[in-house]
């Protein structure tokens, strides 16, 4: 049996309500999240950025960590990654230093391990939360609390942590390969 559970507050529940870890399975290549869009715009002109519009969040990641709760995630990168994705790489050290795991995987090896090719975030390893898109924005997300599924998502997770590289790492790689 599973619930749906729409962008905005409900969802926002989620993310304050889980009690140790959540964790992020990311595999679009370009998100088109209303908030981003003046920010990545001017990535895009070379403009500098401030972050103040992912403060909110990169709040909510450090104060979880200070209560010894876990953000993290791992993207699944193109090869080679999109420009959103190069964005992302840029931004990415902020989610880092606020306390979240951000890991990197590239396309082609998330494929040869069989790892899913829908976003889903997993939450204290009891629910996974299915997410939806429409126009590559987020639309919500389909709870899954049955544990056969919940184990099947928790093996993925434990796969996709395994092989995955931290986004510093990756980011540093890249950076040296393309100059």
């Amino acid at each position: 049996m599973s619930s749906w559970v729409l962008p905005g507050a409900q969802f926002e529940e989620l993310l304050r309500s889980f009690r140790h870890r959540a964790w992020r399975w990311e595999c679009q290549g370009t998100y088109r999240q209303p908030a981003e869009a003046e920010p990545w715009r001017r990535w895009r002109a070379g403009e500098p950025d401030d972050l103040a519009w992912l403060r909110p969040w990169l709040d909510q990641v450090a104060a979880a960590t200070r209560a010894g709760r876990l953000f993290a995630r791992v993207r699944v990168f193109q090869e080679p990654p999109t420009e959103y994705q190069l964005w992302q790489l840029d931004v990415g050290p902020a989610n880092v230093a606020a306390g979240e795991d951000v890991r990197v995987l590239p396309e082609s090896r998330a494929r040869a391990l069989g790892l899913p090719t829908h976003d889903f975030w997993l939450f204290d390893e009891a629910r996974v939360a299915l997410m939806h898109f429409e126009d590559q924005r987020f639309a919500g997300t389909e709870i899954i609390a049955g544990q056969g599924e919940v184990d099947r998502y928790r093996s993925w997770w434990e796969t996709a942590r395994e092989h995955a590289v931290p986004l510093l790492a990756y980011r540093h790689d890249l950076l040296g390969r393309r100059r």
